[in-house]
């Protein structure tokens, strides 16, 4: 299929090269590959992109990024770095290839929301990835959650600006770290933690009253939906059943498939499974899926030759593979965006 949108597409500052490979050597067996292509923007991606069917990427700041610096001012500072740097090379690049989500410091909503505002009017950024909870504290061991009301602010900006937020991973740290992880280091990341901790953080959002309180907010998560959907019928089950009836009912007002499919999108970053795909079109449906690919910790090849492959009908691959990601992100015309889908995908 020519013309996918992948919106799950890392990037690493160059200057930071030494914490780039530190990262890659948790999640890579070819720690010098993956830092040439997380520190390439304009270059070997796009090859791959031209080689793989992908006409528009969206780029964001690689986890644990701003979301694991405690100090505040510091967190600001590189966040606006990042962004700036960004800013430059998707305008370097051939016109409707790239764009990019804005990298913020979650200590302070009204910062956070502030220079969102000033990302997508300044630069059109689409909307933002935010790496899980945001370290704080002394000593890095307080953790920012964004589903109470005080985050509220932040909301607003992001339904007022109509662009969503992508709530991503980030490695256990502190006392999460000690207590849970560090004797099971092994199920860090994509085996368990990863979805551990951004499951509980939208679902946070959903009983803490967020969709509520903003109903035309959008948030996405990657990876197949990070567990939830295969849970679905247990957590309705107990939020409808048992929960409402002593007192989840006050601040969680719809079911949460309505969530799903009013508010929550799921990507196929990183989990290219045709098996869990149609799982999640079954209980989450087409309309709220969005092809991605997680890369460069996952390769072009691997997840443009898995989705080309999917037997699905034509309507619901274009729909993940691009119509979903331009209706949500309001894009024009890019490369291959409206191509036809052929019988070989």
């Amino acid at each position: 299929m020519h013309g996918k949108i992948a919106l799950e597409e890392a990037f690493a500052l160059p200057r930071l090269d030494a914490q780039s490979r530190r990262w890659a050597s948790l999640f890579s067996t070819d720690v010098d590959k993956h830092v040439a292509e997380i520190t390439d923007i304009n270059a070997t991606r796009l090859r791959y992109a031209d080689a793989h069917g992908v006409g528009f990427q969206i780029l964001s700041y690689t986890a644990p990024g701003v979301q694991d610096i405690y100090d505040r001012e510091e967190a600001d500072a590189l966040a606006r770095e990042i962004n700036e740097y960004i800013a430059a090379r998707v305008r370097e690049a051939p016109e409707g290839r790239l764009g990019a989500f804005a990298t913020l410091s979650m200590h302070d909503p009204a910062t956070a929301a502030a220079e969102l505002r000033r990302c997508v009017f300044e630069h059109g950024f689409l909307g933002a990835l935010v790496n899980d909870t945001q370290r704080s504290g002394p000593a890095g061991d307080d953790l920012v959650f964004y589903d109470r009301p005080e985050w509220d602010g932040f909301w607003a900006t992001c339904t007022e600006l109509r662009v969503p937020l992508y709530l991503h991973p980030r490695n256990p740290t502190g006392v999460v770290f000690d207590k849970l992880w560090k004797d099971r280091s092994w199920l860090i990341g994509p085996p368990l933690s990863f979805a551990h901790g951004v499951s509980l953080h939208l679902l946070g959002m959903v009983t803490n009253g967020v969709f509520d309180r903003h109903p035309d907010l959008q948030v996405i998560v990657g990876h197949l939906g990070e567990h939830v959907p295969f849970d679905m019928w247990r957590i309705n089950h107990w939020f409808e059943d048992r929960k409402k009836l002593l007192g989840l009912a006050e601040t969680c007002k719809k079911t949460i498939r309505e969530y799903f499919a009013q508010n929550i999108w799921i990507t196929t970053s990183g989990h290219f499974s045709t098996t869990t795909l149609n799982f999640c079109l079954a209980e989450v449906g087409a309309d709220r899926i969005l092809f991605s690919i997680d890369y460069p910790f996952e390769s072009f090849e691997d997840a443009c030759g898995w989705f080309d492959g999917v037997p699905l009908n034509v309507t619901d691959k274009l729909k993940i593979g691009r119509e979903n990601a331009k209706k949500l992100f309001r894009l024009g015309e890019y490369k291959d965006s409206d191509t036809p889908l052929t019988k070989d995908g």
